[in-house]
């Protein structure tokens, strides 16, 4: 049954903009999140945000009805979130889209991973149920990402009358790769994302993937309209907020761990401790810089931002433990008691990063593969004094950024070495008139501009 006060705006997505903590004496206090949603849908006045409970916080928060307007949380039972979550969003399709299994031993599809498959049903199927409910008649549904790739199908099924879009926030598999997978889970992941009148990309290399693998293994997209929307930066917000006094403390902290009064160089990274991101590559290439090139000891520093992820799977506590290792083994190889060569931090802190993006004199950004890879974008928008951008093919920003950067194969040590001295080599006239051209091209799609490109396309 269709809602009373049904929403002409919708999206889903696992996370919501707002999360609760529950305190030791009972009481829930909640904090807002930001990014492009949020931004986007701050424009449309008729919406609702559905979204999962994902702690205790929140689910108290649903069983006692606090709520903040226009947002509608979901207590999904909470193992069937973990399953749908932890078994097979970030541990299955996550891995298929960013091409990270070592194949030899992994993936494993049995008895254990249909069971979790189940569940990841369970949890799209809640959600193709609540966006039912909330619905108006012929309203616009967005639906995000591969955690609910089921949910346009599904939705369609109970509401054949919705404009019902869908976003891929990660890169899409190459068909070879997507074949991983059970070929009934293939087939079926393909036509929940096929039940959306639109299907959106970040880049038109993702957007060419899955339509590959529809055409491969379905035989075409049937009625379903592909599109591409490159979320930018948001230029405006960002040079606000980067130029408050907390980053202004944070940036003078900074400077005195880089050290020499200012004559350093930087080297700048800020990532969560994901598999895909290749922080541990992107150490093992300033080793080599500074083994190979003896001048750059003691004239750069790497500050290193590594934000802790997903710490409840294993693998990325590992992970997590190699960066710390590796930066360790830099230090006590190359420090000496007035330089620190690499300056590592772990504990999250946008004020923080914001000084080192103004810091940097270069933006090292190496991932595996990466949707998109907003710091790359937001590095040339807050730098101070222009920043040389290292930046990876396999990052979707390298369709609007790559002629201004210095291009490199993640998976090449030397080469991003030599990439990481020509950064630092560039001349300031060059460097300067490289970050204008990066910042231009960053910001040309800002998240709120994003947002509603999607929605009248979904419209038209």
């Amino acid at each position: 049954m269709v809602s009373e006060h049904a929403a002409q705006v919708l999206v889903a997505s696992n996370r919501g903009p707002v999360s609760y903590s529950l305190s030791e004496d009972g009481s829930l206090s909640s904090k807002r999140g930001g990014g492009g949603l949020v931004s986007g849908l701050s424009a449309v006045d008729d919406k609702l945000w559905v979204c999962a409970a994902l702690g205790d916080g929140d689910r108290e928060a649903v069983r006692r009805g606090v709520s903040e307007p226009g947002v509608r949380m979901l207590d999904i039972d909470a193992d069937v979130h973990a399953d749908a979550y932890n078994g097979i969003a970030n541990s299955v399709l996550w891995f298929v889209h960013h091409m990270l299994y070592q194949t030899p031993v992994e993936p494993v599809f049995d008895a254990e991973f249909r069971r979790r498959w189940a569940s990841y049903e369970a949890y799209n199927r809640a959600f193709a149920e609540a966006l039912a409910g909330e619905a108006g008649r012929g309203a616009a549904v967005l639906v995000q990402d591969y955690h609910l790739a089921l949910v346009p199908g599904l939705l369609r099924e109970l509401r054949p009358d919705l404009r019902i879009g869908h976003f891929s926030h990660t890169p899409w598999a190459p068909v070879d790769y997507f074949r991983l997978l059970p070929d009934d889970i293939g087939e079926q992941l393909l036509r929940g994302i096929l039940g959306a009148d639109r299907a959106a990309f970040l880049t038109r290399r993702w957007a060419d993937a899955f339509v590959g693998c529809c055409t491969e293994i379905l035989g075409g997209t049937d009625r379903t309209r592909i599109g591409v929307h490159g979320l930018g930066a948001d230029a405006d917000f960002l040079r606000r907020r980067a130029h408050e006094a907390d980053v202004d403390e944070r940036l003078a902290a900074l400077r005195e761990q880089v050290g020499s009064d200012g004559d350093r160089r930087t080297i700048v990274r800020v990532d969560r401790t994901e598999l895909s991101k290749n922080i541990v590559r992107g150490l093992h290439a300033y080793r080599a810089l500074l083994d190979e090139r003896p001048e750059w000891r003691e004239r750069v520093v790497h500050v290193a931002f590594a934000y802790p992820s997903r710490q409840d799977l294993a693998v990325y506590r590992e992970y997590t433990a190699a960066v710390q290792s590796l930066a360790d083994e830099i230090n006590a190889a190359h420090g000496t008691p007035g330089w620190t060569p690499v300056v590592l931090h772990v504990k999250d802190d946008f004020a923080r990063s914001l000084a080192a993006y103004r810091l940097a004199d270069v933006a090292l950004v190496n991932p595996i593969r990466d949707g998109m890879n907003l710091v790359a974008k937001e590095v040339p928008v807050v730098s101070d004094h222009g920043c040389a951008l290292v930046l990876s093919r396999e990052a979707g920003a390298y369709e609007e950024l790559g002629a201004d950067a210095i291009v490199v194969n993640p998976y090449d040590v030397t080469a991003t070495a030599d990439a990481l001295h020509e950064a630092l080599s560039m001349e300031s006239g060059e460097r300067a008139g490289r970050t204008e051209r990066l910042a231009a091209a960053a910001t040309a799609l800002p998240p709120q501009r994003w947002f509603l490109d999607q929605l009248e396309a979904l419209r038209g």
